[in-house]
């Protein structure tokens, strides 16, 4: 069946209106939940395959994750599905008004070869609960997790409903030039404009979770060694391959020295004194991107690392220091194992500096000052992010995940991730037992009087 003719299948099929219910989207929901369960070990196989991420890595930062995001759905989908009394003015009497959360219909996923596992699965689960059908498209980047993503959705359903569609450029343009009543695409901000172009020759509303430059700020009030220790956490897991890690630290020019000190001993903590010959630290996905990140590096500023193994696809943690905002690797999103570290005197000059750059997906604050941290975040524009961490606010369903500006548009996770894949129909419910006649023509003064006095 061509993508086309699946397309049309999928449209027939949400217009029988079998996958309205909620009882059906539970169903399916914990069909999903147990495959998955039941190929955990397949899946973090796969993902050391693709990306060399550890059973521990793969689990805690997607099959777990994805767990996280379908027992949510399962649990909470009926109470974001049920329709939402909402107070009725007056003047509207007599009347019931409410909203009602509607499936946007046959949607598209798109997902990127960074998470190929998380960033597939979890999106799906959204639209899923929605009451959508999907067509999912996995990267071709990854291809042994694509497999094992392609295998569980024909186990647990029929094509109809979601199927994946594998393959590369020439399978993605294909996907793109179809008309779908959703699309959500998790990418890179060039191929996110190509997204949007496309979605807007049909009107087609899309998410957008793209990436950027984010920041790292570290003032110097801050506890440099439990900084230092989350820093390299957040900034090499996944090999750095994270949309949301710290790409730059920007620290108060008194703290740099003793800043990098801390990161080189938590480098050789969590990795080791040779990090790419530790066996859970990951690689790079594959030689072009190898050789991108190779060319950031100026071995002149190197404070740490550098070291790399292009027949493992290896580059371990490297700093650098010195750096400026005209260096090579300041002029790109790095993505990968590379954390280059600049200065800065004021607050004001943060500010001022940041606010002229786009704005990127997170920002992480390292500082025991409350008005720094408030300034910060209130004065700053990013999708989200921590104080006194990084990362991990993309791991709870409690809270929507997004870009702004050039980070991309719109946001998931849990309710956010229902409403993302769900259009809310506004609806007055008006009763026929009486009529009020002063909206009618002619507009006597006695009922425009009336009008006046209920629209102040």
């Amino acid at each position: 069946m061509n993508i086309e003719q699946l397309l049309q299948t999928q449209r027939e099929y949400f217009r029988t209106g079998e996958t309205l219910p909620v009882s059906f989207r539970i169903k399916m929901l914990r069909k999903l939940y147990e495959a998955v369960k039941r190929r955990e070990v397949d899946i973090c196989n796969a993902l050391k395959e693709d990306l060399g991420k550890s059973s521990t890595e793969a689990f805690m930062c997607e099959a777990g994750l994805a767990l996280t995001e379908i027992s949510y759905m399962i649990r909470h989908v009926k109470r974001f599905a049920a329709e939402k009394k909402v107070r009725t003015p007056l003047y509207q009497f007599a009347s019931r008004s409410y909203t009602k959360a509607s499936p946007y219909g046959n949607v598209l996923i798109m997902s990127p070869w960074n998470y190929p596992f998380l960033l597939t699965i979890e999106p799906l689960t959204d639209a899923i609960a929605a009451g959508n059908t999907a067509i999912v498209k996995p990267s071709a980047y990854s291809p042994s997790t694509s497999a094992i993503v392609a295998e569980i959705i024909s186990e647990c359903f029929e094509p109809r409903y979601v199927a994946c569609v594998t393959g590369g450029r020439r399978e993605n343009s294909e996907l793109l030039n179809q008309k779908f009543d959703m699309i959500f695409f998790t990418g890179s901000t060039n191929v996110g404009k190509e997204v949007l172009r496309h979605a807007a020759e049909n009107l087609t509303p899309a998410v957008l979770e793209l990436g950027g430059k984010s920041p790292c700020i570290v003032d110097e009030t801050a506890k440099l060694p439990l900084a230092a220790r989350r820093i390299v956490f957040g900034k090499f897991l996944n090999c750095g391959q994270t949309c949301v890690a710290p790409d730059y630290v920007l620290c108060h020019e008194s703290v740099r020295d003793e800043l990098i000190s801390q990161m080189k001993r938590e480098i050789t903590r969590q990795f080791g004194e040779s990090p790419i010959n530790n066996s859970d630290y990951g690689n790079i996905i594959n030689e072009k991107h190898f050789d991108r990140l190779i060319s950031l590096i100026d071995p002149k500023k190197v404070a740490c690392g550098g070291i790399n193994c292009r027949e493992k696809l290896k580059i371990a943690p490297t700093l650098m220091s010195g750096v400026t905002w005209d260096d090579a690797v300041m002029g790109e999103e790095i993505f990968g194992p590379i954390l280059p570290v600049l200065t800065y005197k004021n607050l004001g000059d943060v500010i001022h500096t940041l606010q002229g750059k786009s704005k990127p997906l997170a920002m992480y604050v390292f500082s025991e000052n409350k008005r720094t941290q408030k300034l910060l975040t209130t004065r700053l524009a990013f999708g989200g992010g921590c104080i006194n961490d990084c990362v991990i606010h993309l791991a709870t369903s409690e809270m929507p995940f997004g870009g702004v500006g050039e980070s991309g548009m719109g946001a998931y996770h849990g309710k956010a991730g229902f409403d993302a894949f769900s259009h809310t129909k506004s609806i007055v419910d008006k009763k026929t037992f009486m009529d009020l006649r002063m909206r009618y023509q002619p507009y006597e003064k006695f009922y425009a009087k009336m009008i006046r006095m209920f629209l102040k």
